[in-house]
């Protein structure tokens, strides 16, 4: 689910700013920059980031500021820069060339220049890793506020499927003599009254009207909603659940549409559908 949360901090050892952003994902992607003295601490925190943070597209940056500038700053060989001034020196005196450039010249040579290697020190580790796990503290608050509106977003919703439920099960008083009235008519119309068996005609009937019976959806529909919303109170993570639970509500809500036979049932179905998709699009944001 998406979340951000950033924390930094003022040490002997310098400024260290933590930043944390992340984006919907079924899994756990993670991009982490840390400065080059840290590298080897960059499995440690891989494995923090996959125990802590669960899943999503996550893109963690790390940045370590120094308040001594001479720390960062290059070193010149000055032993090798008078060997190499002497040689060319030498060298245009033989030949008669100019000697104006020659300090540029040495100064591009190999070696001349270089970068200190900064250490990384444990204690500056202990420094950065705290404002690390305070980075994470932040970020999982803003997911548990997001994820505060969205358990009653998610609740609202399955409430509301069960409301549709209701309103599809006061309908469903006249759905089977409407049936009924309507075979009959089709009936009389086409082989008239006098050529239909009375008997086999109430057998066939009672045969369909048993294939369109909607008990089993309503009950199971019900079930379903009940232990959605009684999951949403988990404080376990619950994404892959609650959607697993999403694809059976959304299979008995289909098989009431198909079997409804009812104009109006099938009008309360396409809302149920509506609530449904909006349950699943939601469900992308949590963990």
């Amino acid at each position: 689910m998406t979340g951000y949360g950033i924390a930094n901090a003022d040490t002997e050892y310098g400024h260290y700013i933590v930043e944390i952003k992340s984006l919907n994902s079924k899994f756990l992607e993670l991009n982490l920059k840390i400065p080059k003295i840290f590298s080897d601490k960059e499995l440690f925190l891989r494995n923090e980031c996959s125990r802590l943070l669960e899943r999503g597209k996550i893109n963690i940056t790390i940045t370590a500021e120094h308040d001594d500038p001479v720390m960062n700053a290059a070193t010149i060989n000055k032993p090798l820069v008078k060997f190499y001034y002497n040689e060319l020196k030498e060298i245009a005196d033989n030949v008669g060339a100019s000697k104006e450039n020659l300090l540029s010249m040495v100064l591009t040579l190999p070696e001349v220049i270089g970068h200190s290697e900064e250490k990384a020190d444990e204690n500056a580790w202990n420094a950065i890793y705290g404002v690390f796990i305070d980075a994470i503290h932040k970020f999982d608050q803003f997911r548990k506020d997001e994820g505060e509106v969205l358990r009653a977003d998610l609740a609202m919703r399955a409430t509301k499927i069960v409301t549709l439920l209701t309103e599809i099960e006061t309908k469903e008083t006249s759905r089977i003599p409407m049936i009924r009235e309507r075979i009959i008519n089709y009936l009389d119309e086409t082989v008239g009254k006098e050529n239909v068996d009375k008997n086999r005609f109430e057998q066939e009937l009672i045969y369909y009207i048993d294939k369109l019976d909607i008990t089993e959806e309503k009950v199971r529909l019900r079930s379903h909603c009940n232990y959605f919303s009684k999951a949403l109170e988990s404080r376990d993570a619950n994404g892959k659940k609650l959607s697993f639970i999403s694809q059976e509500m959304g299979r008995e809500i289909n098989t009431l549409g198909s079997k409804a036979n009812h104009a109006e049932i099938q009008q309360i179905v396409v809302r149920m559908k509506e609530e449904l998709e909006k349950i699943k699009e939601q469900l992308l944001n949590v963990l």
